[in-house]
């Protein structure tokens, strides 16, 4: 796959998650509670959601209300609140910086800036994709637990809504879409970069066609005249008659 191919392909995900996350902090439908009553016509589905509470009747008629106190609502519930806006902004910011790096886009020129504002673009989408995750693991955790106690009236009993199903499909597009942009490999730079102070080599100049000009030379800064003389004359050795000895 090529480079542009994989940053297009983490750009799509990574959108579609943060599409999704805005769905699932958006729709009242993190629990669903269904039941009848002894009359078929007095049945009804509840909705929970982090703003509002929604009542839909057997007839097709809802009655939606919304949340005015935080402190009415579980802890699994206010603390995905904050984590989903939390990760919204985060995503978001992610998602820009991966057009921004992109080789589709001309807002950077050096290729090495480029890959690597997609890879940080990428990285805040894989921690926005597990901002997600996190709260959506601990609401389906407890609408389990609570759905199993026995403790729990009937007609109380929640299970899993669509917002729980669609967070879990946009944390996965996060974190798939981020890893796939966090791969893209920056361009191999120079080996051997002109530090300063560094010459580069230059070899013999060529001139026209078919003329070869050599290297520059340099004269010496003394003339060699071919026969030595030495500064001091030295006297020859002489020989005592006894011999191994110098005189």
């Amino acid at each position: 796959m090529g480079r542009i191919a994989k940053e297009v392909s983490g750009q799509i995900l990574c959108f579609i998650g943060f599409v999704g996350i805005c769905v699932c902090c958006g729709i009242p439908m993190w629990r669903v509670t269904s039941y009848i009553g002894a009359n078929i016509v007095t049945g009804q589905i509840v909705w929970d959601g982090l703003w509002m509470n929604c009542v839909m009747q057997s007839t097709g008629q809802m009655q939606c209300k919304v949340q005015d106190s935080i402190m009415r609502l579980t802890q699994d519930l206010q603390a995905a609140r904050a984590l989903t806006i939390i990760a919204i902004v985060i995503s978001f910011i992610g998602m820009l910086l991966t057009f921004v790096g992109g080789q589709c886009s001309s807002c950077l020129k050096k290729e090495s800036s480029m890959a690597k504002v997609l890879i940080l673009g990428g990285i805040l989408c894989i921690v926005a994709g597990v901002i997600c995750l996190i709260p959506v693991c601990w609401s389906s955790a407890y609408t389990i637990s609570d759905f199993q106690s026995v403790l729990t009236i009937e007609t109380q009993k929640r299970e899993l809504g669509a917002s729980i199903y669609i967070g879990w499909a946009a944390s996965g597009s996060l974190l798939f879409g981020g890893i796939i942009l966090c791969t893209s490999c920056p361009p191999s730079e120079d080996m051997y970069p002109n530090y300063p102070g560094m010459y580069p080599y230059q070899g013999p100049m060529y001139g026209p066609p078919g003329s070869y000009m050599p290297a520059k030379t340099y004269a010496p800064s003394a003339v060699y005249t071919g026969a030595y003389v030495p500064n001091k004359p030295y006297p020859p050795p002489t020989y005592s008659p006894v011999p191994g000895q110098y005189l």
